[in-house]
């Protein structure tokens, strides 16, 4: 009896250290070292640096976002060797009205619009103010598929800035930069002046006015509508100037909304 009550004991003894062992190691923490740590961390900073470059530039990725609403506008009949005969355009609602600055269309005996898919057609003024330069057309015949811009809010200085349009005949043209002034005064083409102008310096150029102002969400936030140039000359000196959109889009009685 008493063995086997000493057995049982060593036997119960064995049963309930293996218990404790096994709940020991099951409570306890792996332990990692400083080079495993290291590594684990250079692997997480390294895909998310991956990531990051395989994301397009914001750039990229407004281009394609805006290109669909772009229009390239030619004003046939004008006459004068300062006055435009090339420009650019945004469509604004789903019936395919156009916004565009006033000089690049004004005294034209026709103008015809170019479209993102190829086609074209004619169009004409169907509202426009002289104190801000700016036109809305209506064409005659409007694209199969219409894309009207997204409006933006009000710029700030600092914020990034993209200018799309037709520069020296170059048509789609993406230019970056940023907005480095508001509430600024420009020298109308019809000799007025007018104010409240966002000034940027994403490089424009004759055939960009009447083009989008873009913010980095490819929001429309202004219409250009000329370049400072001290020298006389009509080509980019590092400042632009657009309408800021709230004042386009009433200005010429377009239905923006």
């Amino acid at each position: 009896m008493i063995t086997l009550k000493r057995v049982g004991g060593a036997l119960l003894v064995v049963a309930v250290a293996a218990s404790l062992v096994i709940g020991i190691r099951a409570n306890q923490r792996p332990t990692v070292s400083r080079a495993t740590a290291g590594g684990i961390a250079n692997q997480a900073a390294g895909k998310a640096v991956s990531n990051l470059q395989a994301q397009p530039p914001d750039g990229v990725n407004i281009y394609n976002q805006v290109a669909p609403e772009i229009v390239v506008i030619e004003a046939q009949g004008k006459v004068g060797s300062n006055v435009e005969s090339l420009g650019a355009g945004v469509i604004v609602d789903q019936q395919g009205e156009i916004l565009t600055a006033l000089h690049v269309v004004d005294g034209a005996t026709a103008i015809n619009v170019t479209f993102s898919d190829g086609s074209s057609s004619r169009a004409r003024v169907s509202s426009s103010d002289a104190d801000h330069d700016i036109a809305s057309l209506t064409p005659d015949t409007p694209p199969s598929v219409i894309i009207p811009a997204v409006l933006g809010g009000a710029a700030r200085i600092g914020d990034e800035a993209f200018a799309l349009g037709n520069p020296l005949g170059l048509v789609d043209s993406l230019s970056q930069g940023i907005i480095s002034g508001l509430d600024r005064s420009f020298p109308a083409p019809n000799g007025r002046t007018m104010t409240g102008l966002i000034q940027f310096d994403a490089a424009v150029n004759p055939g960009n006015s009447g083009g989008p102002l873009l913010n980095n969400k490819g929001q429309v936030i202004g219409i250009v509508t000329g370049l400072a140039n001290p020298a006389g000359q009509r080509a980019f000196s590092g400042i632009g100037f657009a309408v800021p959109i709230s004042t386009a889009g009433g200005a010429a009685g377009a239905p923006l909304k």
